[in-house]
């Protein structure tokens, strides 16, 4: 059987779930990855009464859940919290800005979004975890490699009890590799499994558009984190093969600039090789969702997300039941 092919909701985040609902069906979805906000799931409102009717509005346009995502609130877990993170918690979080207490108000609503998964009935929350150490990416000032070690340790710190309270209730995080959090390749990947101890409720959101651009080898990913791959976004990303203005740090420049070294793009219209992917995907046996988490900021969100539904699926394959010359073989 074929993966679902759902949409993320994050980039929509304007539309009514009622109205996403029937703009992902139209674009030909199997169902939606919800993202919290006012919206699609506002965990203010978190009842069992709340949820059936959420889950009623996906099967009466008939969509599943696959997933849920916090990633600002997740974000704000292990960051340096300054000014920029009011702009995307809800108020309730930030509450007077103290940085420890935004830190311990976003874990404890992303447990209550773990919660969530659990009463919508999906088992994954897809997420950021922010970083005490991002902002030490480059390697100036010189540091004592100690300064790192304590990094991973403080968010396993801050982690564990959150990935405790999922593995309680039967739900998994699923961290976003991603440039800003605290693994945003293979070789942090392998750090911070190591620092939670391979923690059973902790794995990480699959998404190759965050690596490409990097020189990552984002199909080595695949191979080595086979059994903690718990969610799959497909997004696609352009890099230049020539010199350009900013590189691969951005210049300061906005996404979509003439100038920048790197953009995402619509899947399909970039430079990662899903097909690949999708091999890859087949020999770890990965039957989870495929999420088109849509980003172009050169294109229409609404050709874009149809577009790419389409795409994924032709692309997306079940893996040979035989061996191709089988029928050579003799008794």
């Amino acid at each position: 059987m074929a993966r679902k092919i759902v949409l993320c909701t994050v980039q929509f985040g304007d539309m009514p779930l009622e109205q996403l609902c029937a703009k992902a069906k139209e674009y030909g979805y199997d169902g939606l990855e919800l993202a919290c906000n006012d919206n699609h799931l506002n965990l203010d409102r978190l009842s069992p009464e709340y949820c059936k009717e959420i889950l009623d509005t996906l099967a009466a346009h008939g969509l599943e859940l696959h997933g849920i995502s916090n990633h600002a609130v997740g974000q704000c877990v292990c960051d340096p919290i300054d000014f920029r993170h009011k702009t995307i918690l809800p108020a309730h979080i930030w509450g007077d800005g103290d940085p420890e207490g935004v830190r311990q108000r976003a874990a404890e609503e992303m447990i209550k979004t773990g919660k969530a998964a659990a009463m919508l009935g999906t088992k994954t929350v897809i997420g950021f975890t922010g970083s005490p150490i991002w902002h030490m990416l480059y390697a100036f000032p010189p540091m004592n490699p100690d300064t790192i070690s304590e990094g991973f340790k403080e968010v396993a710190r801050r982690m564990i009890p959150v990935l405790d309270s999922y593995q309680e209730m039967g739900v998994r995080f699923a961290l976003e590799v991603h440039p800003t959090e605290i693994a945003f390749d293979i070789a942090s990947a392998e750090m911070i499994l190591d620092a939670v101890g391979h923690h059973p409720a902790f794995g990480f959101n699959y998404d190759p558009s965050h690596m490409g651009y990097q020189g990552v080898d984002y199909l080595e990913f695949i191979r080595i984190f086979a059994d903690r791959i718990f969610h799959v976004h497909c997004k696609d990303v352009w890099w230049s093969d020539r010199p350009v203005k900013a590189g691969v740090f951005g210049g300061h420049l906005p996404f979509g600039h003439r100038d920048r070294y790197w953009d995402f793009r619509s899947v399909g219209r970039g430079r990662i090789k899903f097909e690949e992917i999708i091999r890859e995907l087949n020999r770890i046996a990965y039957n989870g969702p495929l999420s088109i988490e849509w980003e172009d900021s050169g294109m229409d969100r609404n050709h874009g997300a149809a577009e790419a539904q389409r795409y994924i699926r032709q692309v997306d394959f079940e893996p040979s039941a035989i061996a191709f010359d089988a029928a050579f073989l003799k008794e």
